[in-house]
């Protein structure tokens, strides 16, 4: 078993059910192993701005499957809680993406790990930092990238 570190978020409907829902389905997989779940951080949309805020959590998991299976899973749960894709950055029921897979790094065509984007989203890194404050990625602190970016909206939105 591998660690990893998911990210999830919604912002249509009730956004605190699918993140919960999603959470579960991942939970039920036999291959996956969920070890703790952060506290849910209300956000502002990134990109495409014209949408709804987000609720967002990180998740820290074990599991024997790999970076592309994980991917796979993952998929299927936002296929099984009815994610369409329209729009680039667009509203979602639930969006979840594969922040770090032990200390392995992926680049295909279809994922890249660690998440490309994690180090300048305060919504990713809050939680991030939350479960793991030590967590030391791409050669820096959590921490030290936090303090980078203080300045985007994010707040708490409750604990888990």
């Amino acid at each position: 078993m591998v660690d990893c570190y998911l990210g999830l978020g919604s912002n249509m409907g009730d956004r605190e059910r699918y993140l919960r829902k999603a959470v579960g389905l991942l939970a039920e997989h036999e291959a996956i192993k969920i070890r703790k779940v952060s506290s849910i951080y209300a956000t502002a949309p990134v990109g495409y701005t014209a949408q709804p805020d987000f609720l967002n959590v990180v998740l820290h998991a074990a599991t024997s499957l790999s970076p592309e299976s994980l991917l796979a899973v993952c998929l299927s749960v936002e296929q099984q809680l009815e994610r369409i894709r329209e729009i680039r950055w667009g509203p979602r029921t639930i969006d979840i993406d594969i922040l770090l897979f032990d200390d392995i790094e992926v680049h295909t065509s279809r994922l890249t790990i660690p998440h490309p984007q994690m180090t300048q989203r305060l919504f990713v890194l809050l939680p991030l930092a939350e479960l793991a404050p030590d967590l030391r990625m791409r050669g820096g602190a959590v921490k030290t990238d936090i303090r980078k970016i203080q300045d985007q909206r994010v707040q708490v939105y409750k604990p888990w």
